[in-house]
């Protein structure tokens, strides 16, 4: 019991430094390491794809890109951490700041809310388009909300609970993990001539790594909004999106804000019918910044959940310390 209560509470202050350094330091400005981590992985890719390969070729070449981009610097992570036994500290800490992107998340999400409440809708769609893979060019006031509103609760999961989350199960390099295999996906995971199949692999595995953090984040979502409301959109509307993660994230997100999010969109210069998530009002610049906000009190909500878990082992741990045997 003392152990448990000792390892939760490393954990605590762990997750405190990561998200405190997060909330402090932002993203680095110049020389992002994933941006280092991009040149790299797409220099992988131009290595290894091959247009004139077979489908099932280009999976396989696919999955080795993928296992050359990430696992090294996963192997790396664990070396450093078991090489002096004070090291995890600074590399967990170290490894939960670089996965989360709390700060930047809300920085660019205030960034299109704010010219949007203003009524400078030419900037709120230039900003929008910053954060989003669909055309912005030609989106009205509710298209730019709803845009930014979709982007903030997905990547709630993916820029912050998700890496939460592999860090509480691994630590840092879990959270390295899943942050590498998340970009990876971003990069290579789209249904395009291009990456139809080499990219399968890093959709596959970024869907498995995502699975169970994005139904927390769901959770996570509908307890701190409209809970009966988001979790009667996620039962009805999730499965009728095409991500099986994206899906229940933002239904409950959109059921918890109390706004309709989803339908068409343009991609790539073709448009798309999307179906409609959550119910009620249209989105807004309020909207947006509500979503901004549930990201913002779910991260204190994790951290203050690990905290309770820690201080729980610990007075069982002194209860039982002080328990006389016979």
């Amino acid at each position: 019991m003392a152990a448990a209560a000792t390892f939760a509470a490393i954990l605590f202050l762990k997750l405190a430094a990561g998200m405190l350094a997060d909330r402090v330091l932002g993203d680095p400005r110049r020389f992002h390491p994933l941006a280092g981590f991009g040149c790299f992985a797409s220099a992988i890719e131009n290595l290894l794809r091959r247009e004139e390969s077979t489908a099932r070729m280009q999976q396989m070449r696919g999955l080795l890109a993928w296992t050359l981009a990430v696992l090294p610097w996963v192997a790396l992570a664990l070396w450093l951490h078991g090489l002096h036994p004070g090291a995890h500290w600074i590399v967990d800490i170290a490894l939960l700041w670089f996965a989360l992107g709390g700060r930047s998340l809300a920085e660019h999400g205030e960034a299109v809310a704010a010219p949007l409440a203003a009524g400078d809708l030419a900037a709120a769609r230039a900003r929008v388009g910053w954060i989003v893979s669909r055309e912005t060019a030609a989106l009205d006031a509710e298209g730019v909300a709803r845009a930014g509103t979709e982007s903030v609760l997905e990547n709630g999961n993916d820029a912050v609970f998700g890496a939460l989350f592999w860090f509480i199960l691994l630590g840092g390099p879990g959270a390295l993990l899943f942050r590498l295999a998340n970009t990876l996906d971003a990069m290579w995971g789209y249904r395009t001539p291009r990456y139809l199949h080499f990219g399968r692999a890093a959709a596959r595995l970024d869907d498995a790594l995502n699975w169970l953090p994005a139904r927390l984040t769901a959770l996570t979502y509908a307890l701190l909004g409209d809970t009966r409301n988001a979790l009667a959109c996620w039962r009805t509307q999730a499965a009728q999106w095409d991500s099986p993660n994206a899906g229940p994230v933002m239904a409950a997100g959109a059921g918890a804000l109390a706004v309709q999010l989803g339908g068409n969109a343009i991609y790539h210069g073709r448009a798309e019918a999307r179906p409609v998530l959550g119910c009620g009002a249209p989105p807004d610049a309020r909207s947006l910044r509500g979503a901004i906000r549930l990201v913002r009190r779910g991260m204190l909500g994790w951290l203050a959940l690990v905290g309770g878990i820690a201080l729980l082992l610990a007075l069982a741990a002194a209860l039982a310390g002080g328990t006389p045997h016979a």
